[in-house]
């Protein structure tokens, strides 16, 4: 009798808990489960455009200090760290054969003295002989008009007078080379004597000395530097900020600065600076932020965070920018509608807030629902589960 009442009642019946187990599997977890979303409100609401950039702390201004011509240092007397004064000086250098050079300069001037003494006396006893060759071809011209002379007399002393002309010529000829090269060779010992000069190297502007390139006793060509000098006031952030979001950047927006060191303070900014050329590899906008004020004791070359408010509004339709879908070739977002179904709709967006909202400019109403998180990808004819939250995605 138990036999076959077994094979009557027990067994249709774990073979129904069975396959309604698998139908729940199908319908609940499997291929048909519906897809499970998260939905969030259109809200009106105000939206601040934040870009978010990281750079490092520079001097805006900085001078490589060195000598304009060769030498060798004698001594640097200021050291890393050290502020300095304007005018102040910083190392003296000794120049390589300059003081033999200005003496040859020199000596070269005043034989060029002696050639202009020489080239005037020479001018003026030419202008001598050309007057007394004038007044000679002049009598012979008349003495020859009255026939007193023959024409080949007369031809003569015109001959000489030419002769003369082209010596007083050639005199003052003379007497210009020899000027030129005066000044030409005083010109030399000016130059010389500001290298001179340029030896002892002094602070162009007050700030502090950041670099020491070379100690005495180090020999130096023109343009090599000694010291490296920053200006304090003139240090900034330069930053780089993705391509993406460069297009709402204008100079003079505020900006905040958040240093490595000091993580918790937020310093005041402003840009002042957009570079016109991109990195091309990085895909990155270099820019230059200004502290303002500028603070005290900053490093040159340390990490720095900046966020750039780009625009502000007040009460608009504002959506979180994970809920932005391309469905069709259109950017748009999945609306829930009040039976449940969904609709693709199309939404032209503003700007967008660094804690992930986006600005709506049509398609949206406010308290119109949509979708921001999905676990599949979503048609119009998708079943969907709402729920608060999908495992792994963090609101």
């Amino acid at each position: 009798m138990k036999s076959p009442l077994l094979r009557k009642i027990i067994l249709p019946l774990i073979v129904l808990v069975i396959l309604g187990g698998f139908g729940w599997v199908v319908t609940q977890q499997g291929p048909m489960a519906p897809t499970q979303v998260t939905v969030a409100p259109v809200t009106r609401q105000a939206i601040a455009a934040s870009i978010f950039g990281i750079g490092t702390v520079e001097a805006r201004y900085s001078y490589r200090i060195g000598p304009t011509a060769a030498g060798r240092i004698k001594q640097v007397l200021v050291d890393v760290g050290d502020s300095v004064q304007a005018g102040q000086t910083l190392a003296v250098m000794e120049g390589v054969d300059l003081e033999a050079r200005i003496q040859a300069a020199g000596l070269a001037a005043e034989r060029a003295s002696a050639s202009i003494a020489s080239a005037t006396a020479q001018t003026k006893e030419a202008a001598a002989r050309l007057s007394l060759a004038q007044r000679e071809a002049q009598r012979q011209r008349e003495l020859a008009a009255k026939a007193l002379v023959s024409q080949s007399s007369s031809d003569t002393r015109q001959q000489d007078l030419a002769v003369t002309t082209a010596a007083v010529e050639a005199s003052k000829a003379a007497l210009e080379v020899a000027n030129k090269e005066q000044q030409r060779l005083q010109a030399e010992q000016q130059v010389l004597r500001q290298q001179q000069a340029n030896l002892v190297l002094t602070a162009p502007v007050a700030g502090m000395i950041t670099t020491r390139d070379a100690e005495a006793g180090t020999t130096l060509v023109a343009g090599q530097p000694v010291l490296t000098l920053a200006d304090p006031q003139s240090y900034w952030v330069k930053a780089r900020i993705d391509q993406s979001q460069a297009l709402g950047l204008r100079a003079g927006q505020a900006a905040s600065i958040t240093l490595r060191s000091a993580p918790q303070q937020a310093l005041a900014g402003k840009l002042i600076r957009i570079e016109p050329i991109s990195d091309s590899i990085t895909e990155e906008r270099i820019v230059g932020i200004a502290f303002t004020p500028v603070p005290a004791a900053l490093s040159s070359g340390e990490l720095a965070e900046v966020t750039l408010q780009t625009g502000q509004k007040a009460a608009v339709l504002v959506i979180p920018n994970a809920a932005i879908q391309q469905h069709d070739g259109q950017t748009g977002v999945w609306k829930l509608n009040g039976d449940n179904t969904l609709q693709f709709t199309p939404v032209q967006t503003g700007i967008q807030s660094l804690d992930g909202q986006v600005e709506i400019l049509s398609g949206l109403q406010a308290d119109d629902n949509i979708v921001v998180y999905t676990s599949k990808t979503l048609s119009a004819t998708s079943k969907i589960k709402v729920v608060q939250q999908l495992a792994g995605v963090k609101p």
